[in-house]
């Protein structure tokens, strides 16, 4: 027991910063010290499963407990929005703060969750692309191609509409 313990504590005392700032850059501060325990929580019960090399485990622990927050948090604004819509409130000036939040969501959601979550891994968690592909669940070869393409279509999100043709539609890439 007393290994066990000084395993679990050596992987805490090592992990906990990289887990928390993990979990805080998806959910901001107020729910994430909830998820952290629950990841570490996870280890501890599963301590037999935790690889030597423990982050990428812990982060798709941490990964996995907050798509369930976010789902929870779906949830909550869905029941808002219901509750909302009963109300019938109705304002020139909330019209235009709802206007300008969707818009800016619009532009920050643009790239999936699964793109994000790529994007996230390897620029600012700084895995390797190794290490993020065990915390998405796939080889290395599936995570790299998932990563150029989310880079792709990043950048075709960042860049204004143009009418004039691609590279791609002149034929000068194959």
């Amino acid at each position: 027991m007393s290994d066990e313990r000084d395993r679990f504590e050596a992987i805490f005392r090592r992990h906990f910063d990289a887990v928390s700032r993990y979990v805080v850059r998806r959910l901001g501060q107020t729910v994430s010290p909830d998820i952290v325990s629950e990841t570490f929580l996870v280890a501890w019960r599963r301590l037999a499963d935790v690889p030597n090399s423990a982050l990428p485990w812990l982060y798709a622990t941490a990964r996995n407990l907050v798509a369930t927050e976010i789902r929870r948090q779906q949830r909550e604004v869905a029941l808002g929005r219901r509750l909302a819509a009963r109300t019938e409130v109705r304002s020139a000036d909330l019209g235009e703060f709802i206007a300008e939040r969707l818009a800016v969501t619009a532009v920050i959601h643009h790239l999936s969750e699964r793109d994000r979550e790529v994007l996230r891994l390897v620029q600012w968690e700084g895995l390797t692309v190794a290490d993020a592909a065990i915390v998405m669940g796939c080889s290395q070869a599936a995570f790299k191609v998932r990563l150029h393409r989310a880079r792709r279509r990043l950048a075709t999100s960042m860049s204004p509409p143009t009418n004039e043709p691609t590279p791609y539609e002149l034929g000068a890439l194959p």
